[in-house]
């Protein structure tokens, strides 16, 4: 069991480090078995000095999410409701990335994809491109956006029409 120095001074350095969010340092303190009371001044100390802040957290775990993992909007919004981020921040921070970095990310991902899938149909194609795109979190406008600028022909138009 820590002391409230020593949990301050613990999570300062881990803060000084990396981004953290409130959620994440309150789990550490609660884990340490920390008086609710300690838990409160620690973590006012730890925002007024600007070690956890949320929307900086939020921004650069959208950032990279978005980026390196090749997360979906509504899968990096999940990912900050479990984090326990403000709904304010959340939208404020997530309506800051355009469609086009998400349809920058998405296309080389279907691209990809696309190589590896084996289907009978285009329709069927379409069918297991989509299911994989929104099960990286991506909504369905940008998916087919994204489709429509792949197709060659109408008739996969018509089969991605066919989907909704």
């Amino acid at each position: 069991m820590k002391t409230e120095n020593d949990a301050y001074l613990t999570l300062a350095a881990l803060c000084a480090q990396a981004e953290h969010c409130q959620w994440e340092m309150t789990e550490k303190m609660r884990r340490w078995e920390l008086s609710d009371e300690a838990q409160a001044r620690v973590m006012e100390r730890l925002v007024k000095e600007r070690y956890v802040d949320d929307e900086r957290y939020a921004r650069a775990f959208v950032k990279d999410k978005v980026r390196y993992n090749k997360w979906g909007r509504r899968k990096v919004e999940q990912a900050l409701w479990q984090k326990h981020i403000d709904e304010d921040i959340r939208q404020r921070v997530l309506d800051e990335v355009d469609d086009e970095e998400y349809l920058s990310v998405l296309r080389p991902l279907l691209k990809q994809k696309r190589k590896s899938t084996k289907a009978k149909s285009d329709y069927e194609l379409n069918q297991k491109l989509v299911r994989f795109a929104l099960s990286r979190g991506f909504t369905f406008d940008i998916i087919r956006q994204c489709l429509l600028d792949n197709l060659d022909n109408l008739d996969n138009l018509e089969s991605l029409d066919n989907l909704e």
